[in-house]
Parts: C-alpha cells; sequence; structure tokens
C-alpha cells in the first residue's frame, strides 16, 4: 500500500501544525536516526531562527546533514529550507501547544483543565491532518456494502460498539467484534464489496491486523483508524482515518486518542447517513421512536 503520511507540502503551509502532528504521529514507525532527527525538530518549535539550520539540527540529532534533507524529503518537502519555513512559522502561532502533563500532585481544577485541554488539543490536531480522500472512499464503502464488520479490541473495540450503534439508528446494519476468533472467521466469510472497520489506537493489534490481513485477501475493503501514519494497519488499509493525540501515563496511550477517534467515526456516520438521505431520516425516526418506549415518563 502507498504511504498515507500527508505528503502534500502545500497542508503545511496552510496549517504548520500539520507538520507538527506528522512527525509526532511518525515518530513510534521511524528508524532510530529518523527518529532522532525528528525529537530535535519537536524541540525546537521553541528555539531563535538560528537553531533551525540544517546544521545545527545535525549535529543535535548525531546524523549527517544528508540524513536530515532526507528526512524533510519523505515529509515531501523540496529539501530542509522548505520544512524550515514551515517550522519558522509554527514558531509563529500563538498558544502552539495545549497539552500538559498530568501530575498526582495537582489540584482538580488544575486535573479538569489539563485533560480538557489534551482533549481539545488531540481534536484540533486530528482535524489539521484530515485526509478528505480516505474519508470519502471510506463512506462510500461503508454505503455500499452489503457487510459491514468494525474489528478493535481493549478501548478500541468500545468505539467499534459505539460506531455500530450509530449506523444502527439509520438501518444501516454492522457488527462490531472484539474476539479474535469471531473476527477471524467472520473476516474469512467476506467478499469484494463488503467492508471492514478496523481500529487500533497502535496500529500493531495482532488479532485486529490478522483479521483486517485476512478480510484483505476475501478482497474486502479495510478501513483503519488508528493514531500511527505509518503502522502496519495503514499499511494494510485500503483508506486510513489518522487520529492525532499525546499520551499520558496516568490517562493512558490512547486516552485523547479514543475522543478523536469517536469524533472522526461521528463524521463519517453522518457523511453515510447523507448517502442514504430520507431514508436514513425516517429510519432514525423509527429506532428513536422504539427506544422512547423503554424511557419512564
Amino acid at each position: 500500500m502507498e504511504s498515507h503520511v500527508l505528503e502534500r507540502p502545500a497542508v503545511y503551509h496552510a496549517n504548520p501544525r500539520a507538520l507538527i502532528v506528522t512527525i509526532q504521529g511518525l515518530l513510534p514507525s521511524l528508524t532510530a536516526a529518523e527518529r532522532a532527527i525528528g525529537t530535535v525538530l519537536l524541540g525546537a518549535r521553541g528555539t531563535t531562527e538560528g537553531g533551525l539550520r540544517l546544521a545545527h539540527v545535525a549535529v543535535l540529532a548525531d546524523v549527517s546533514e544528508a540524513a536530515v534533507v532526507k528526512f524533510a524529503k519523505r515529509l515531501g518537502f523540496t529539501g530542509f529550507r522548505e520544512l524550515r519555513e514551515v517550522l519558522l512559522a509554527y514558531q509563529r502561532l500563538h498558544g502552539v501547544d495545549l497539552h500538559e502533563e498530568l501530575s498526582l500532585a495537582d489540584d482538580t481544577a488544575t486535573v479538569v483543565r489539563k485533560v480538557f485541554s489534551t482533549a481539545m488539543q488531540a481534536l484540533s490536531d486530528t482535524q489539521a491532518i484530515f485526509d478528505v480522500r480516505a474519508f470519502e472512499s471510506a463512506a462510500a464503502a461503508l454505503a455500499t456494502a452489503p457487510v459491514r464488520l468494525m474489528f478493535g479490541v481493549g478501548g478500541s473495540a468500545t468505539i467499534a460498539r459505539d460506531f455500530e450503534h450509530k449506523l444502527l439508528r439509520i438501518g444501516v446494519t454492522s457488527r462490531a467484534h472484539d474476539d479474535p476468533h469471531l473476527m477471524a472467521m467472520s473476516a474469512a466469510l467476506l467478499n469484494p464489496g463488503d467492508v471492514v472497520v478496523a481500529i487500533s489506537h497502535s496500529g500493531a493489534t495482532s488479532a485486529v491486523l490478522e483479521a483486517s490481513e485476512l478480510a484483505r485477501e476475501r478482497g474486502a475493503t479495510v478501513v483503519g483508524v488508528t493514531n500511527v501514519a505509518e503502522s502496519k494497519l495503514a499499511e494494510i488499509a485500503d483508506a486510513v482515518l489518522v487520529s492525532a493525540s499525546q499520551g499520558s501515563p496516568i490517562t493512558g496511550e490512547n486516552a485523547a486518542s479514543r475522543i478523536a477517534q469517536l469524533t472522526l467515526l461521528d463524521a463519517l456516520f453522518v457523511r453515510v447517513a447523507q448517502r442514504f438521505g430520507g431514508d436514513a431520516l425516517r429510519n432514525l425516526e423509527f429506532t428513536m421512536g422504539s427506544v422512547a418506549r423503554k424511557r419512564l415518563s
């Protein structure tokens, strides 16, 4: 599969934050040398213009200048100079980073502020790297698929079930699985035109990957939802929806990404509903009416 990293410098020039988010998302999948370069560039966000010279970055990362240039080109730039221009533009932004690490010593007001700020940053960052083409491809596949499956384990299973619930509200049936055996068996019965929405924060969850690979072998379309743009799941998937969040030792690595992924799938749900038009609205009225009867008056 082709790389799902944003390789469009125009996007970075229009929204410099997208470059920062892209580098953060790439770190887990980079080589040691590339990770060193990425870490230096992320750490240079508060430095002066002189601190962003090619030679300076190479020394700090303990790599050659050629390696830094190669890293810039991997991101889609013509060279380091263009990447540097975007980083400098990012320097001029106000309130560039809302993320603050949580501490067990924080008081209530601080905890609430930090958790909310992290969630808002995750949503903002996810929107910054949003891939319209992948999103539209996923919506089209889901709208026309005879069979729709959602795969996810742990926290991702909750997201899968939530998406299954949303689709059912408009009469679009699907099944969410979090058991490896059920994932494998259901994937083995898929056909071309069917769709799997595979959810994994790391993009490396073995049960999800194995079932997704089997689904691809059967000719089904795989939509990947992950926080790692160049993960194994991204390689397997036909369309990738990438969330962006920074982890925390206290809340866990995927706490904020759940908010971002739920929101991504909320938007996907609306796009699928639009494709069904009036039928979706009628089914929504029917399902809401059926649930209303179960509430105490």
